[in-house]
């Protein structure tokens, strides 16, 4: 797991063909604005948090986010348990993101 900077997440962002932008915030804080593409998968749902990560592709480049950086690290955690290599964690989360949001 990659802990990255605001700055360094939007440019990977940007020269990554192969990315997926996982939002693990609960849909409450999703309805106050997200990043452009985010899917979001809500980490406080403990087992079906996982089961969902299951479905997903482990060739991906994922970029994790939550509100402040703190769950995002935890699910990069459990997504490199899982198998996926490139898990990417937005230092700092949501609340200081300068980029694009979908309000």
């Amino acid at each position: 797991m990659a802990d990255l900077t605001q700055e360094e997440w939007s440019s990977q962002l940007e020269s990554d063909e192969n990315t997926f932008i996982l939002d693990v915030r609960t849909p409450e804080e999703v309805e106050e604005g997200y990043i452009p593409g985010a899917t979001n998968i809500d980490i406080y749902l403990g087992q079906e948090f996982v089961d969902e990560l299951e479905k997903l592709d482990k060739s991906k480049n994922y970029y994790v986010y939550c509100r402040s950086g703190q769950r995002s690290g935890q699910a990069c955690a459990i997504m490199n348990k899982l198998g996926f290599e490139n898990a990417y964690n937005l230092e700092g989360g949501f609340m200081n993101w300068t980029g694009d949001i979908v309000e």
